[in-house]
């Protein structure tokens, strides 16, 4: 025997429905589906029968916790179909929450870049005052080898003579 004491079902015998219950099934079967038009008038001609079939039909389907409880599910969504006519194809569509929220980043960056090429963000302006100290320095090495160059060239006009 296997460590878990459960048998396998392969060697059990086989259970075979008799054809004469078959049968039985097969005639209720079409006899309900006859009679089905005949039952419902007969249900709704008879009003008091109605209501005490009704209380019966709701204690057999709460059962057990089911009675107890009479709540259902709040987080449960049926699923509804709807008709073609009820759709409206020009109202607005509803996004997700994701499709928001990447919209509105969307968005704020835009204003960001907008700002910052205008020069108002506090990056801009570092940007800016980092730019100008080094186009100073630039212009002050610009100087500084054209006064070189001067030198060299009065130097050598000077050792020419």
């Amino acid at each position: 025997m296997p460590r878990g004491g459960k048998k396998g079902h392969k060697g059990r015998g086989k259970q075979f429905s008799n054809p004469e219950e078959i049968d039985r099934q097969m005639k209720a079967q079409r006899e309900l589906e006859a009679n089905g038009g005949v039952e419902k008038e007969e249900e709704k001609s008879s009003g008091s029968d109605d209501s005490s079939s009704e209380e019966e039909d709701v204690n057999k389907k709460k059962s057990g916790v089911e009675g107890l409880i009479e709540i259902e599910n709040p987080n449960r969504i049926s699923q509804k179909s709807k008709k073609v006519t009820e759709l409206d194809v020009n109202a607005p569509k509803e996004l997700s929450r994701r499709e928001r929220e990447e919209i509105e980043k969307q968005k704020a960056k835009e204003r960001y870049m907008k700002l910052h090429l205008e020069g108002k963000t506090d990056q801009a302006r570092a940007d800016l005052a980092r730019l100008a100290i080094i186009k100073k320095q630039r212009e002050d090495a610009q100087k500084k080898r054209d006064g070189i160059k001067k030198e060299k060239e009065a130097e050598d006009s000077k050792s020419k003579r």
